[in-house]
């Protein structure tokens, strides 16, 4: 079967009829693209109208006829097999000597020409729907040895992967070896991501995925090949976390220059922070640039978090400016977001609000990223509604052949089976202790249970709804075993307790020092990560300055190194960073520091759960997740739990009131918060100590009073 990866077009007529062809001709196997590739040649980008990539065809390239003219037909079969074989040989890997290993069949599709077989000769070839199949049944690949080669070069990953350092190894069982080899295995774009990169929507455009599912790249990916079939539109890639700038600029400059032969024009496409402050250049953000634009109050982070409140310091100042612009202007063709799950949904209406007609926004987001039991709201209730009261953005069902508005990535291609359960098992609390405020050890839980579908586990045992017995499992197709099967579990995920701060810094120390010395590891593919962020500095310093007295070089991410850069450029410094700045991120090695941190904390309890889970999903190979005292201990047998269950998560889903509940016990607070509920409680203990000393008698109390306060604690609405 023929996957159809739906791309821009000026030729949507016969680009349809080929699609409706290679439906209904289901034997066939590879993937169709249409409106792309694009080839980078010394006359400016050229796009290929149509390409089927074949293991058992090789590469039919298409021209597609609109209407009736073919004159000069042949002229352009040459001109797309010329630049095609010219971009092919420039890979050895496609090439045997002189012999490009690889078949190029040009064809010319004229759907609306009946007289097809007249005009065609053996050299340039002429089809419409009713020769086509006969047509392909000639042609032919003997020896599709390096299909796997040509799809990542079609899909100009090859050429990402060579702007990364080499890596050099000599044992073939070291760790360096291994996290070579699993490099390689992830050697292409899955269909998924290849359809996410080129299907482009009229509209707005959601793609999800679990962390290592691809996302960034997909989106720095898709933002180069809009600039390059539109080099005229304003484009801007804008994300939560500011060390991933950068990467995004690394990623669509590697893949414009393969499309094009040169550099972006930043100018059109920008690379640019969700905030922004006055200043320009890289100060900009697409907050400030609305505010300025509309001529509405800007407020900084600052003076946003006075006037909204902590925690709600971009929510109210989009709701503010959006609030205060009564006719919004386009500014962008198109914006694509990422880490759309660390946004709130106002920032999302503002980027929706200042592009011009097409309305073309994409967004990604991890729904379990932050494994907030309130994921982003639908499209239809972020965007708002139209005057007659219909939703302004609503999500059509997919149908074959035509762009997805909801995409979704459901293989993770970083974190392991094992390494993948046990952070969701952690962060969701599946094996923790019963908390006797809710009876269960789960802190939160998603209120749609399909999601769990969606995002790669199926029910082994039990029944995936409310009030019953399940046990969760990574299915086979969405957690690759390659990613596992390098290393013993024992190795891909270490629990270590130490007795004191001191120990556990003198224990990664030789840990890293064994890293570079005997597992061939590269500094940059090693980062620590302290999931408290108040205290990352200070923790990490002592670390830092053992790693110095063994002439290890680290960095602090953001602190002593560019914002926008998370690791050392040169590779030759070892990342150390807050938990914020590691979002985003991945190594083949992660250490994380005092993770008793996690445990639990009253007030933000699902909050520092989500840091662990971030933490540990950050890794591409091995985990050591380290710690000291009793919290650090409960944590590890939390581990052994999720380990004797074969990385399965194995409990009774809560039912719609009991996740309620969840919600208010475990929400996470301000500090404003925390301080009312500490001195209520106080309050109350007071309360309680001379009710009990008969010091007050309950008949002092307010009658009034009294009867609510028991209709409160019975859970009675007052």
């Amino acid at each position: 079967m023929v996957t159809i990866i739906q791309g821009t077009t000026k030729k949507p007529v016969s680009s349809r009829q080929l699609t409706d062809f290679f439906t209904c001709h289901n034997r066939y196997d590879g993937s169709l693209y249409i409106g792309y590739p694009i080839i980078g040649t010394a006359e400016g980008p050229y796009s290929i109208d149509a390409l089927l990539v074949s293991e058992s065809k090789g590469l039919v390239v298409f021209n597609l006829i609109e209407g009736r003219g073919v004159d000069g037909f042949q002229d352009a079969q040459d001109d797309s097999y010329n630049k095609l074989e010219s971009k092919l040989r420039a890979h050895k890997a496609l090439m045997k000597g002189r012999n490009l290993q690889v078949p190029i069949h040009p064809v010319t599709f004229a759907p609306a020409r009946n007289d097809v077989t007249e005009l065609s000769d053996e050299e340039h070839p002429l089809c419409n729907e009713k020769n086509l199949d006969a047509w392909l049944n000639t042609r032919k690949w003997d020896n599709p040895s390096s299909f796997k080669e040509l799809v990542s070069v079609i899909q100009a990953i090859s050429t990402i992967r060579k702007g990364r350092k080499k890596r050099e190894v000599q044992n073939p069982n070291s760790r360096g070896a291994k996290l070579k080899r699993l490099e390689e295995s992830i050697a292409n774009l899955d269909n998924q991501q290849a359809k996410a990169v080129i299907e482009t929507v009229e509209g707005v455009q959601r793609i999800r995925g679990l962390a290592g599912s691809g996302k960034t790249i997909v989106l720095a990916l898709k933002a180069a090949y809009l600039h390059a079939q539109h080099p005229e539109w304003r484009i801007a890639v804008t994300f939560n976390t500011r060390s991933l700038k950068g990467q995004f600029r690394q990623f669509i400059n590697t893949f414009a220059i393969e499309q094009s032969n040169e550099e972006p024009d930043w100018e059109n496409l920008k690379v640019i922070h969700a905030w922004g402050a006055p200043g320009g250049g890289d100060r900009d953000g697409l907050y400030y640039s609305f505010c300025r634009t509309h001529g509405v109050e800007y407020h900084d982070f600052g003076s946003a978090k006075r006037t909204f409140g902590q925690g709600k310091e971009l929510d109210g100042a989009c709701q503010r400016a959006l609030g205060a612009c009564t006719r919004p202007s386009g500014i962008y063709d198109a914006i694509l977001i990422d880490e759309a799950q660390d946004f709130p949904p106002s920032f999302l209406r503002l980027c929706y609000e200042m592009l011009k007609p097409g309305k073309r926004l994409v967004y990604a987001y991890d729904e379990l990223q932050n494994l907030n039991s309130q994921p982003l709201p639908p499209p239809e209730e972020i965007f708002g509604r139209n005057p007659n009261g219909s939703p302004r953005v609503r999500f059509e069902p997919n149908r074959t052949g035509s762009p997805r508005q909801d995409v979704i990535l459901e293989k993770c291609y970083r974190n392991s089976r094992p390494v993948l359960a046990t952070a969701h098992a952690l962060g969701f609390g599946v094996y923790r202790t019963p908390d006797e405020r809710t009876g269960m050890g789960l802190v939160q839980i998603f209120d749609r249970a399909e999601l769990w579908r969606e995002v790669g586990y199926e029910a082994v045992d039990g029944e995936l709804a409310d009030g019953h017995e399940v046990t969760l499992a990574r299915t086979p197709d969405s957690s690759p075993k390659f990613l596992d099967d390098h290393s013993p579990v024992e190795d891909l995920l270490q629990f270590g307790w130490f007795n004191s701060p001191e120990e556990q810094a003198r224990w990664v120390v030789d840990a890293i020092k064994h890293n570079l010395e005997q597992d061939e590891l590269r500094p940059d593919d090693i980062v620590v990560i302290n999931p408290e962020p108040l205290t990352t500095r200070k923790v990490v310093g002592p670390i830092r300055q053992l790693l110095f007295e063994h002439g290890i070089n680290s960095h602090l991410a953001g602190i002593d190194s560019s914002q926008d850069i998370f690791f050392d450029a040169d590779g030759k410094s070892v990342a150390f960073t807050g938990i914020y700045r590691a979002k985003g991120n991945e190594a083949g090695m992660v250490y994380i520091l005092n993770a008793q941190d996690c445990y639990g904390a009253f007030g933000n309890v699902a909050g520092v759960r989500n840091r662990l889970f971030t933490a540990i999903t950050r890794s591409k190979a091995w985990v050591r997740v380290l710690g000291v005292g009793k919290d650090m201990q409960a944590l590890r047998r939390e581990f052994e739990s999720v380990k004797n269950n074969d990385f399965r998560l194995r409990f009774r889903y809560p039912t719609e009131e009991e996740r309620k509940k969840l919600t208010i016990v475990n929400r996470d607070m301000t500090g404003a918060e925390l301080h009312k509920v500490r001195k209520t409680q106080g309050n109350i203990a007071q309360l309680v100590k001379e009710l009990e000393k008969g010091i007050v008698r309950p008949e002092d109390l307010d009658a009034d009073q009294r009867s609510r306060l028991i209709r409160l604690l019975n859970g009675e609405v007052a």
